[in-house]
């Protein structure tokens, strides 16, 4: 998109126009940034974690309050990337059943979402898993 044909002649605009023009071959990439990028960081934003570094090992402790395991996906991607994800769901069917309107929704609902740059020399299939209280 052209923004001197909108009337910014600015070369702040052009800069702008520059940094925000993306070939339509890169938007469609998986491999580059794009709308599932902004979903990601937000969802990754919002999931706080802990790492500790053991001599042998690593542990990562997710917040997850309220989440069962059943939710929770573990997952390796591209050979050294730990992904811990999931999503939060609201109990609609049962309040809608019972008349319930939220006054106030604090709790976050939706996709949470962690990734995690593993050491070259992580041994990924001794990876293992634990859901213990929101954790």
């Amino acid at each position: 998109m052209d923004l001197r044909n909108l009337g910014f002649d600015s070369p702040l605009f052009t800069i702008l126009e520059d940094m925000l023009d993306i070939p339509e071959e890169q938007e469609k990439s998986r491999n580059n940034p794009s709308r599932a990028y902004v979903r990601d960081a937000k969802a990754m934003a919002a999931t706080p974690a802990d790492v500790m570094e053991y001599p042998t090992s690593y542990v990562f402790i997710v917040d997850m309050p309220g989440i069962s395991h059943s939710e929770i996906k573990v997952q390796i991607e591209n050979d050294n990337v730990l992904v811990v994800s999931g999503e939060r769901k609201r109990e609609k069917e049962k309040d809608e059943k019972e008349g319930v309107k939220y006054v106030r929704m604090e709790r976050r609902t939706g996709k949470f979402m962690r990734k995690f740059q593993l050491p070259e020399n992580a041994n990924t299939d001794k990876i293992s898993a634990v859901c213990q209280d929101g954790f």
